[in-house]
């Protein structure tokens, strides 16, 4: 059987959204489809943009014959396993100890806000 990747077929696919917004802005983008974003006034708005965009981007890619990725499977189980140098370690104990939290807390907490 012809495995047929069409328009239809990547529509289908649920691509991660980001959503971020700035001074009163949404923007959005898919984070598999390189260069697919879009802003809007509202939330709601740029959810709608967004599905236009992706549109726009797989048409694209299609007539222009390049590949186009699927998304990334849900592979990750929010356990995350690291080596520490002891003293790094110990001043991470001593902190969370300090703000009367776990140390898993502390430092999800401080890798959250890191990121954003």
């Amino acid at each position: 059987m012809k495995n047929k990747k069409n328009l239809d077929y990547y529509l289908d696919f649920d691509y991660a959204i980001r959503i971020t917004e700035d001074d009163g802005s949404y923007f959005a983008e898919i984070e598999e489809l390189p260069g697919c974003f879009t802003q809007g006034e509202t939330k709601q708005e740029v959810l709608e943009m967004i599905e236009d965009a992706k549109r726009a981007w797989l048409e694209t890619a299609l007539d222009q014959g390049l590949a186009i990725p699927e998304p990334v499977k849900n592979e990750f189980s929010g356990k995350l396993n690291l080596r520490l140098p002891k003293s790094l370690h110990r001043n991470l104990v001593y902190r969370a100890r300090q703000e009367g939290v776990s140390l898993n807390t502390f430092i999800s907490t401080n890798l959250s806000a890191a990121t954003k």
